[in-house]
């Protein structure tokens, strides 16, 4: 599967950080096709998705399936901030979301942190990822049922806020993404504005089930330039451009007070 040139560059980032950590049990929340858990099973974790959608979990398992057969991934159809027998008893040394925490009004995100607090081993580590660049806000954010953007100033203080110590904060994405939008979001306009008049909770869950030509699949043949080594330089300039208020994916790595 050809993943869009944002998500490889993510991934690339999110590769070199998983780097200095030693591997320990992870929770994927929101995990949708399971691109996220991919990563850290392949570098030696071992964990869970869980997501609101249950196609998106099939998905994941099928994305990881020899780790479901080896019993390192299993996949869980709840909601992280309700009560469940099997997440209220668990423990894990990394919980990570990707594009979930913006689905979130105010009280559920902080909800959202209070219950990553619960669920952290000693020494635990949050990684947080989320859309960036607040005048960016455009028809993307309405289909998928965002609330909000951030800066990098907005997440530090919203993390402080509710008693997290950021321990590393970059942009991403900067300037690749920023130079596609304009294509991006005529594609998801043709194929999904109609999904405004729905629940901002059906559009959340309808986010990890989508399908727009050229934006969220793509021919197997654009492999031949989107993939990693390509995509190498654009990786270094994500990193040289780190601090640039523009990037429209922000990444952060968080531990309790």
């Amino acid at each position: 599967m050809v993943k869009p040139p944002g998500t490889i560059l993510q991934g690339m980032y999110l590769k070199e950080r998983l780097r200095r950590l030693k591997p320990g049990r992870f929770l994927e929340v929101g995990c949708g096709s399971g691109w996220v858990s991919e990563i850290l099973l392949g570098q030696g974790w071992t964990g869970a998705g869980i997501d609101l959608n249950a196609p998106s979990l099939a998905r994941a398992e099928a994305t990881n399936r020899a780790f479901v057969r080896d019993g390192r991934y299993r996949t869980r159809h709840t909601d992280f901030l309700e009560a469940d027998p099997w997440l209220d008893h668990a423990r894990f040394d990394l919980i990570i979301s990707c594009m979930v925490v913006e689905h979130m009004d105010d009280a559920c995100e902080s909800a959202y942190f209070r219950r990553c607090r619960q669920l952290l081993a000693p020494d635990g580590l949050l990684i947080t990822i989320v859309p960036g660049s607040e005048p960016h806000w455009g028809i993307e954010d309405e289909i998928a049922g965002h609330f909000r953007r951030y800066t990098q100033d907005s997440l530090a203080r919203r993390l402080a806020q509710e008693s997290w110590d950021v321990v590393h904060l970059s942009g991403l994405t900067f300037p690749l993404s920023n130079l596609l939008l304009g294509m991006s979001n005529v594609l998801v306009w043709y194929a999904e504005r109609g999904q405004r008049s729905r629940s901002m909770r059906e559009r959340t869950m309808a986010s990890g089930d989508r399908s727009v030509f050229l934006k969220t699949t793509i021919p197997e043949v654009f492999g031949i330039f989107l993939n990693e080594w390509i995509l190498y330089p654009w990786h270094l300039a994500q990193k040289w451009s780190c601090r640039h208020p523009s990037c429209l994916v922000l990444y952060a790595e968080s531990r309790p007070r």
